[in-house]
């Protein structure tokens, strides 16, 4: 009889993990005034897209490139901790679904969405914001696609063993799904929450509550255009 492993973590999902705990390790090698400098140049600010580029560090090159560099870069120790549990959970079965490559730009694709979000809403503001948490919402919002089904059918225990095997719920029955709605309302309302607690927890700043509805949007959305073919029902 084969047996799980005892750390059945995709590939993708461990190459991720690691960049960011070793971009963490070392911007802590750097000093005080160095890394307020590199996090200005990696995070992403609404003020570069408003005539400011030129006077902030990374100038117009930043502009472009920070909407993959501010995924990368955590405040403390317990930003990072926290999104790399969150990032465990929600990103291995849909690695397992999509694949190793298309999980990558999946989940950059949602960091993105995330910081558009958080631009639009702090319009010109200069503020920095970091983090991938945009990115892992967007994977909660594609996680739930697959959730519902899994329920729905007693195969809850698939999500983690056969991803590939739960059948995606469509976007009408998503918003018709009176609890995927329920779920989404606690969502915005724990980032709310969040929002305003983690300067007591955490030494970030804040919370970019902004970037995760924005990524957990796009996840949601968007996870039917990254699926592989679902396989075929032979009995059907």
């Amino acid at each position: 009889m084969s047996r799980e492993p005892i750390f059945n973590v995709p590939a993708a999902v461990v190459v991720v993990l690691a960049l960011l705990v070793v971009v963490h390790v070392a911007l802590a090698q750097v000093t005080d005034v160095d890394d307020e400098h590199l996090i200005w140049v990696l995070a992403f600010v609404p003020a570069r897209y408003v005539g400011f580029a030129d006077q902030i560090p990374g100038g117009p090159l930043a502009s472009w490139t920070s909407f993959v560099t501010h995924q990368l870069v955590h405040g403390d120790i317990t930003h990072l901790a926290i999104n790399c549990a969150w990032l465990l959970v929600f990103g291995s079965p849909v690695a397992r679904r999509i694949g190793g490559g298309r999980f990558f730009i999946f989940a950059l694709v949602c960091g993105i969405a995330g910081a558009l979000f958080f631009m639009l809403v702090r319009w010109g503001e200069a503020v920095p914001m970091v983090g991938a948490s945009g990115a892992i919402s967007g994977l909660m919002g594609a996680g739930f696609r697959l959730l519902l089904p899994a329920i729905d059918n007693g195969e809850f225990h698939e999500m983690r063993e056969s991803p590939r095997s739960v059948r995606l719920a469509t976007l009408a029955e998503c918003f018709r799904s009176r609890r995927l709605m329920l779920a989404v309302v606690a969502f915005v309302i724990v980032n709310f929450v969040i929002a305003f607690a983690a300067p007591v927890v955490t030494d970030a700043a804040g919370i970019a509550w902004e970037a995760h509805l924005g990524g957990f949007a796009a996840g949601l959305l968007l996870l039917g255009a990254f699926d592989l073919p679902h396989p075929v029902d032979a009995t059907s």
